[in-house]
């Protein structure tokens, strides 16, 4: 069973090795060098030094895969490690306030054995006075936002890779084999249960549902994007997002592993392989759609979208046509986060731990910060227009734009 696992795990890793370089290659840009190699960055015109307020050192996620990012909320900044550390800082400070362990004691290897990595991978949520994390052994546990105690925890088949979505006394959760659970937020206690389909072949990720107006949107590995009531989890409508149009297995991946962006009354989604749509959220009608691909977290800010497609390109498109207002190719195979809005800069970070300010009107890079060489691996979270960042090794930083 261990060896197994093993293996599906390395599959999912060398299929998003093999797509990524599959695309990569079909790039039109007339360099002769290897279109799957990072680019170098160059000086750019350093228009101010964005300030590190604070800084504290912990555990990461080391190189696996993960979507653990830090969460705002209660004056707190909520952040979490793949082995299972969870921590409270003090927001305006770095103190930290608490710090919990949810690694299992290690009952098979005796007495000096170390305890079992608590596998976090998607979280944290903060919401109702607490804090919601779940792991890859598919479990989600409730903590006490202000002590860090358990309040409560539950298991779902499957992966829990990805955040969960708290609302209206709610907590939905996608997983990795399909499941979309519903449980009371307040004590843990299901309340529906949807399985979806899944691919044989998926990329390794899964989307965070989405949840306004009364609903629930949630992308899935097939391509598309399903509303689900949120009292009772009957279905609305779906909508196809991605186009499998490869005559291959592996080119016709067409996940949807960013979140749906919910705007009012639209609904806004992207496919690893295919269209970033605009949805009606009552009646499921397609708006507009473009040809863009990412499994990278979007945002919008005023009347734009702000994406990183999958060979690390990001771009500004407008959200009532999808036109492309700017694109900065600078950045090209660099593992380039989601992108986050700061102020007047769209900020994202790479695979050497570096942070890149964007102008927000043209996609200049017109600011740099190290974070640390190990490397940003998900988009950095933003309150009050500080950027709080954490690198693979752990560290975690809050910075301001002067």
């Amino acid at each position: 069973m261990l060896n197994l696992k093993k293996t599906i795990f390395n599959k999912n890793l060398l299929v998003v090795c093999l797509f990524t370089t599959g695309l990569m290659a079909c790039s039109s840009t007339e360099d002769e060098i290897d279109k799957t190699e990072p680019v170098e960055l160059t000086e750019i015109n350093q228009q101010f030094s964005p300030k590190v307020i604070w800084e504290d050192s912990g555990n990461g996620v080391d190189d696996y895969f993960s979507r653990l990012k830090p969460a705002v909320a209660y004056g707190k900044v909520y952040s979490a490690s793949r082995e299972g550390s969870v921590y409270a800082h003090d927001r305006e400070s770095g103190k930290e306030i608490w710090h919990v362990d949810l690694r299992d004691d290690n009952k098979d290897g005796g007495f000096f054995a170390s305890k079992k990595s608590a596998l976090l991978s998607g979280g944290p949520v903060a919401g109702i006075n607490k804090v919601f994390v779940g792991s890859e052994n598919g479990k989600i546990f409730a903590l006490e936002a202000e002590t860090g105690a358990i309040s409560w925890q539950a298991t779902v088949k499957g992966e829990v890779i990805s955040a969960p979505a708290l609302d209206s006394g709610s907590l939905v959760v996608n997983t990795v084999s399909g499941i979309v659970k519903s449980f009371n937020a307040s004590n843990g206690e299901e309340q529906w249960k949807i399985e979806q389909d899944v691919p044989s072949l998926t990329l390794r990720g899964v989307s965070s549902p989405a949840i306004a107006a009364g609903g629930v949107v949630v992308g899935s590995p097939n391509g598309s994007v399903t509303v689900y009531i949120l009292e009772t989890g009957q279905e609305g409508w779906s909508v196809d997002v991605g186009e499998a149009t490869g005559s291959t297995e592996l080119e016709r991946v067409i996940d949807i592993d960013s979140k749906p962006i919910i705007y009012g009354d639209k609904v806004y989604a992207i496919s690893a392989r295919g269209n970033l749509m605009a949805i009606d959220l009552r009646s499921g009608r397609v708006l507009w759609k473009r040809q863009y691909s990412s499994h990278r977290q979007m945002t919008v800010s005023g009347n734009s979208i702000f994406l990183t497609n999958i060979s690390g390109h990001v771009y500004a498109v407008d959200r009532n046509d999808g036109i492309e207002r700017w694109s900065q190719l600078a950045l090209t195979n660099r593992n380039v986060t989601g992108p986050v809005v700061s102020n007047k800069h769209v900020v994202v970070g790479d695979f050497e731990g570096y942070l890149h300010w964007l102008d927000l009107d043209t996609g200049e890079i017109v600011a740099r910060h190290e974070v640390d060489g190990s490397g940003i691996y998900s988009t950095p979270t933003v309150s009050q227009n500080i950027l709080f960042v954490q690198s693979r090794d752990g560290d975690l930083q809050a910075i301001k734009t002067p």
